[in-house]
């Protein structure tokens, strides 16, 4: 990455959400993209050579045309100085306790292409772990190619099957089976079943 853009691409705080969302556009990512992009004074093609994505599809991602894959959210969250859970809704304000409980109907949600959703199951009161239900329809899957990121995830399969890769090899997991990795390894992974997968994921430290 140029120098010029590594030097701009730094951590910014939260801006605004934009206008109030339906629980079914929650999880749009778009607007948050391109105000934490603008927010940094990059344009599309500094982020395209960033990440190595095309103007084009970033355009489309901020337009909500289409959604990212988790590789791509993964690539793009590391350019612009930020984790994965930037992305999701900001927790609503609640008394002392409710800052460490999140409600089953409050579950904050990014929508990933292909039909893989992940919802927030930590609280912001926590900053080294993170705590996901994920769902993923029939063939969905994180993406063709492998990535790889700091720390470590583990995994139980709650629903269905996944097949997941680790350094170039496959393992298909069925309901009660878990699973544990660096996650510096190369990974990825796919619902091989004709049935919704549904899969408790945690990573530390947290990068959603």
């Amino acid at each position: 990455m140029p120098s010029s853009i590594r030097s701009r691409l730094t951590t910014r705080s939260p801006a605004s959400r934009r206008r109030a969302q339906s629980p079914s556009d929650q999880g749009l990512i778009g607007a948050r993209l391109r105000s934490l992009r603008q927010q940094q004074s990059l344009t599309l093609r500094d982020v395209a050579t960033a990440t190595g994505l095309s103007v084009g599809h970033l355009s489309q991602l901020e337009r909500d045309l289409v959604s990212p894959s988790i590789k791509t959210l993964h690539d793009i969250s590391r350019a612009l100085g930020v984790n994965i859970s930037w992305f999701f809704q900001d927790d609503a304000p609640g008394n002392r306790l409710e800052q460490y409980v999140t409600r089953g109907d409050a579950r904050q949600r990014i929508s990933f292409a292909g039909g893989v959703d992940d919802y927030r199951l930590n609280s912001s009161a926590v900053r080294d772990l993170g705590l996901l239900y994920s769902t993923f329809e029939p063939g969905a899957s994180s993406g063709e190619a492998d990535y790889t990121h700091e720390g470590e995830e583990a995994g139980l399969v709650v629903a269905g099957a996944l097949e997941l890769w680790i350094d170039g090899q496959a393992t298909r997991l069925d309901a009660g089976d878990s699973f544990s990795f660096p996650s510096t390894r190369p990974h990825r992974y796919r619902n091989p079943g004709a049935e919704a997968a549904v899969v408790i994921w945690a990573m530390t430290p947290r990068s959603y």
